[in-house]
């Protein structure tokens, strides 16, 4: 079964390879992060974070999901000595660095707990996998059409946090400047909530970030400097 669908700004992917795949668990999965874009979303003036935000949600009224959220996003700022933050100057509160690895990785849960085993869910090139191997492409930061490795993953999460697609958007915390250090920076985690937030993180923190991923557990790291040098981890699984 295979299946798109354009979601909190991106494309996401599901493709499921069990036998007799009923229509329930990827119909859970697309209406879960459609309800994830409608609580979550920075843009929507009524999400739960933009009132929150704003100062018309107490914490204490929060939702359980939002307080998860943030406190992730809190874990991820006191390990990078606040180079990662989803509170930044001019932006407000913005936790999408940690949404959307957290949302994808439930969705993949999803599937799990309805019985499947083997499948791929991409969003927007970050990646939950199980079953494998599945084969993972990274992109190369200097050339759209070409990659620079494939990764073979059997179960976890993939992502990547980069300049290509979005120019310096990622910003360092502890300074408020664009992080400019790395080209590009792909973790491989055993969930995609872990690689996704490693991996925005690492990239706050410039080519420093290559070693303060490597040392977190479970986490391998593909990362590409400006000038093409390649910095990898020993475990990272490239594809034969």
């Amino acid at each position: 079964m295979r299946r798109v669908e354009h979601v909190m700004g991106f494309p996401v992917s599901l493709r499921v390879d069990d036998p007799d795949v009923p229509d329930g668990p990827a119909d859970a999965v697309f209406a879960w992060l459609r309800e994830v874009d409608r609580r979550f979303s920075p843009f929507r003036e009524d999400s739960e974070v933009s009132r929150y935000g704003r100062g018309e949600l107490p914490a204490a009224a929060l939702s359980a999901d939002l307080a998860e959220v943030l406190a992730l996003g809190e874990e991820f700022r006191r390990a990078t000595g606040g180079a990662f933050d989803v509170r930044l100057p001019g932006r407000g509160l913005d936790p999408c660095a940690v949404v959307k690895g957290w949302s994808v990785q439930r969705a993949a849960e999803l599937l799990t707990g309805a019985g499947l085993r083997r499948f791929c869910l991409n969003a927007g090139g970050d990646v939950a996998v199980s079953g494998g191997p599945w084969r993972v492409g990274v992109r190369h930061p200097g050339h759209a059409g070409r990659l620079c490795a494939v990764l073979e993953v059997s179960d976890g999460g993939v992502a990547t946090s980069a300049r290509y697609e979005r120019g310096d958007h990622i910003l360092d915390g502890r300074t408020g400047r664009p992080a400019t250090g790395l080209d590009s920076l792909t973790v491989v985690a055993p969930t995609l909530t872990e690689a996704d937030a490693v991996a925005t993180a690492a990239f706050a923190l410039g080519e420093e970030g290559v070693a303060w991923a490597a040392a977190r557990e479970g986490c391998e790291v593909f990362a590409v400097l400006p000038g093409g040098r390649v910095l990898r981890t020993p475990g990272v699984p490239v594809a034969a």
